[in-house]
């Protein structure tokens, strides 16, 4: 059994998942632990991402999806190819800081916390500016997120009230502590959560899946920790907010409506059980 496996999902985005696997690459140098680098291939290798990887990386695990079915089941299907000690899924637009030892320190965390069934490292942007990647479980902010979304939080003040509370801006980010919620861009979990909930929840296409897994980690008793000293850079696209204005975004954005579909799936999933954990961190 590994260490770690480590998922990057691809879908049409070749140049991103070269260069994550290079930085990755770059700092498992060194590293103590057994870790499995594996790209889950949404696109059928449209983009001839095979043939690079085999020439270029030769120690990375292909997986085909045989199509685009969503962030979820792409990244289980990677998960499922190699059994280990944590599953990280990695978005394909981020990158290791080099000589930062972030996977090897990522595992010694949690070695050292038992009882953490998640862990999300602190995300930043590429100028090193702070990118919001925890969460609460806040049902009129998880209810507005939408509107966040597609901008709104810039135009009403009601808005960016929620949208502030749901993203945690009230805290520094400056310390470790428990989260309701980590972003699926860089989110680790423990095999044992997993022997106990599963992986995603693959019927969300994409979008809230995070959110979910947090949500059954939490309620068998396995917490979630935002990591504030271990950082990786992430672009972080947000596709489905680039048409402004709600009715716009649903007409002319696919991403958009994948993500509202998304949203109407989770609140029936959890409805009757609006729950709040942050009373467990004391």
């Amino acid at each position: 059994m590994k260490d770690l496996n480590i998922v990057l999902l691809n879908y049409e985005c070749k140049d991103d998942i070269l260069q994550a696997v290079q930085s990755l690459v770059r700092d498992l140098e060194m590293c103590k632990y057994d870790v499995q680098l594996t790209v889950a291939d949404n696109s059928e290798n449209r983009d001839g991402l095979r043939n690079q990887l085999m020439t270029n990386f030769p120690q990375v695990k292909y997986v085909d999806s045989r199509g685009n079915v969503g962030f979820g089941k792409g990244n289980n299907n990677g998960f499922k190819e190699t059994e280990a000690r944590y599953y990280f899924a990695l978005n394909r637009d981020t990158v290791i800081p080099e000589n930062s030892r972030t996977i090897e320190r990522l595992i010694e965390f949690m070695d050292s916390h038992p009882k953490i069934g998640c862990i999300g490292p602190k995300l930043v942007n590429m100028d090193g500016s702070l990118q919001y990647s925890c969460y609460r479980f806040d049902l009129p902010s998880i209810l507005i997120k939408p509107l966040k979304q597609i901008h709104f939080d810039k135009k009403y003040k009601w808005v960016k009230k929620h949208a502030d509370k749901l993203v945690m801006k009230d805290f520094d980010h400056k310390e470790t502590r428990p989260v309701d919620w980590v972003l699926g861009a860089a989110i680790m979990v423990r095999k044992e959560v997993v022997d106990e909930i599963g992986f995603f929840d693959d019927r969300y296409f994409m979008y809230l899946e995070d959110c979910d897994w947090c949500r059954r980690m939490w309620d068998i008793g396995w917490a979630g920790y935002y990591v504030h000293d271990i950082v990786i850079k992430h672009v972080h696209a947000r596709e489905s907010a680039k048409v402004p204005g709600i009715f716009k975004a649903l007409f002319k954005n696919k991403l958009a409506r994948i993500h509202l579909n998304s949203w109407f799936k989770f609140l029936w999933k959890w409805r009757g059980t609006n729950k709040y954990y942050k009373y467990k961190y004391k």
